[in-house]
């Protein structure tokens, strides 16, 4: 019994190490997805925003000055804008009463790169997928679209179990046909791949 379970584990070994590969791979590839197209309505938003201020909307018609959206408790998209030095010139979130305060470099990036796409946590367990663009007329600003990232990252974690289910019973299944394989070759002496 013993050398049939040294053995089998042996001839184990390469198949759980492709069977964790392709796991992982799976993983990453549908995670990326799932993540990447969460910032798919920030970028209508921002863009449309953007239009908009460059046509000469003014910043408090697109924002009302009642319209505000708790970061911490709603999943809405909220908009912030900002004007060609960055400072805010309008913003419907806001989080623990307050406007969040942006992380530093961000408009350097978009000057450099014409938009931006990052995960921001402005405070802990608090994280939103956010975009942010130019005005569209240069020089006149930046607008920044971001929504909740609460429903995508429950989402990644039911992926994450999913695979994690798939991962294990794969490598169990696999351990029990190598072990029935090398128990047949023991009592028939026919497999010569397990001499």
């Amino acid at each position: 019994m013993k050398n049939i379970l040294k053995k089998s584990f042996f001839f184990w070994l390469p198949f759980a190490a492709v069977i964790t590969f392709a796991c992982l791979l799976a993983y990453v590839v549908i995670q990326q997805d799932i993540r990447q197209s969460a910032n798919d309505p920030q970028i209508q938003i921002a863009e449309d925003v953007s239009q908009a201020l460059a046509s000469g909307a003014s910043p408090s018609a697109i924002i009302p000055p009642g319209q505000k959206i708790d970061i911490n408790k709603n999943l809405d998209p909220y908009i912030m804008i900002f004007d060609a030095s960055g400072a805010m010139i309008g913003s419907s979130a806001v989080l623990n009463g307050q406007t969040p305060a942006v992380p530093a470099g961000i408009f350097a990036s978009v000057r450099a790169h014409g938009e931006d796409k990052f995960t921001w946590e402005p405070i802990h367990g608090i994280r939103s997928a956010v975009v942010v663009v130019p005005v569209s007329a240069p020089g006149s600003g930046f607008v920044l679209a971001g929504r909740s990232l609460r429903i995508i990252e429950t989402r990644e974690d039911s992926m994450l179990h999913l695979v994690e289910l798939a991962w294990l019973a794969g490598l169990i299944v696999m351990f029990a046909l190598i072990w029935v394989m090398v128990d047949y070759h023991k009592k028939h002496e026919a497999w010569h791949i397990f001499s």
